[in-house]
């Protein structure tokens, strides 16, 4: 496909690159500059043409796993947390805390106290059972 060949665009595509060209030209801006910065709009907005798999990275499913993850960080940052842990007062104060939640480095820890050999080179489902 050559250079500035519009056909794997989809017709959506297309029509906002023609709307956003024409806002443009309202402002007085030349016509070859006004397509050129709808066509770098549509690009920056939607990936590029989506035909044929251009522009397409990631799955759908992907991005709502993405996007459910930025929103669980984004409460844990509201709420003063890491988005990862609970504050470590809290996860001192907890003793009832499952292993299983618990992350690799907070069990590495606990098996740091309770003098287990061994623990650095164990995987997280290790750690849980050697703790348990």
């Amino acid at each position: 496909m050559p250079q500035g060949d519009k056909s794997s665009y989809t017709d959506k595509q297309k029509r906002k690159a023609a709307h956003i060209e024409e806002s443009y030209e309202a402002r007085g801006v030349p016509e070859e500059e006004a397509e050129a910065r709808a066509w770098a709009t549509v690009n920056k907005q939607s990936g590029g043409g989506e035909k044929s798999g251009s522009g397409r990275r990631k799955s759908e499913t992907a991005k709502r796993a993405d996007r459910k993850d930025s929103a669980r960080r984004a409460a844990a940052s509201r709420r003063g947390q890491s988005p990862n842990r609970g504050s470590a007062s809290a996860r001192k104060q907890s003793g009832s805390t499952s292993l299983s939640a618990m992350t690799r480095a907070d069990l590495l820890e606990r098996a740091a106290e309770q003098g287990i050999r061994g623990r650095s080179r164990m995987r997280k489902d290790e750690l849980i059972a050697a703790l348990s």
